[in-house]
């Protein structure tokens, strides 16, 4: 059995999570413990707040006591809105509390672009433009070139949760630019698990979603490998499916 931890701010698409196991149909658990968030708007000063490293610590012992391998921070904007540096720190900090290898949604997105063998990136994010610019930028500080941008303009997690498979795949439409490899959705509080197969037949490339990548980013940091079509090219492949990269092509700084 492989077990991955998740630490997930407050309550939005937390039920992902199981469906996601369902759909791995194998051995792996994902056991979740919920936050508290503060104040639920998309705002910066608000996502850093959600980020805070004492927040986070509250589930560590129950995870660990799961028998968690790994520990995952389950957000978006709890992440990159510290930055490149303070989103590594923060999963540092986490890991030291833990004792246990750690990362986030965020650090996972720079990994999984990676992992397709892309350089060229839309984003299609549920929130205000100000937000979504935060993310690009990143995501340039892991070397991947966001060549489109749509924001859906939600105000906050509990909006952004309430969003159907229609509401996700306009924005992913908009989004959309011929240039892009691959399009990423970020936002944990969107519910995208049971349709990435449908949004990737839609535009006809690969789609990123931040629950997908989160579990992703999980098993890759305890070392396990499962063919999981069903959740989307990232799972459907043990090989960059674009190609491999050239050696001036990304590379995600830890």
């Amino acid at each position: 059995m492989t077990t991955v931890g998740l630490l997930y701010p407050g309550h939005a698409a937390e039920d992902d999570f199981p469906r996601t196991e369902i759909l791995l149909d194998t051995d792996i658990r994902l056991p979740l413990f919920s936050t508290e968030t503060g104040e639920d708007v998309y705002r910066a000063d608000a996502l850093r707040e959600q980020g805070d490293p004492d927040r986070i610590a509250e589930g560590v012992e129950e995870l660990r006591l799961a028998g968690a391998e790994a520990l995952i921070w389950a957000s978006s904007g709890g992440s990159f809105g510290l930055g490149w540096e303070g989103a590594h720190e923060q999963v540092a900090t986490l890991a030291r509390a833990a004792g246990l290898p750690a990362s986030s949604t965020s650090i996972g997105f720079g990994h999984a672009v990676r992992e397709l063998g892309a350089r060229r990136v839309a984003v299609a994010a549920p929130y205000p433009d100000d937000v979504t610019g935060l993310f690009a930028d990143f995501l340039a500080s892991a070397g991947v070139e966001v060549v489109a941008a749509a924001s859906g303009g939600a105000a906050s997690s509990a909006e952004a949760g309430s969003w159907g498979p229609e509401e996700v795949k306009r924005l992913v439409r908009e989004a959309d630019h011929l240039d892009a490899e691959v399009v990423l959705v970020p936002d944990t509080s969107l519910h995208t698990t049971a349709f990435i197969p449908e949004l990737e037949e839609l535009l006809g490339k690969p789609v990123l979603t931040a629950n997908q990548v989160t579990v992703w980013e999980g098993l890759r940091l305890a070392d396990r490998r499962t063919w999981a079509p069903t959740l989307g090219t990232l799972f459907a492949s043990r090989e960059p499916v674009l190609g491999k990269l050239e050696p001036k092509g990304i590379e995600v700084r830890e």
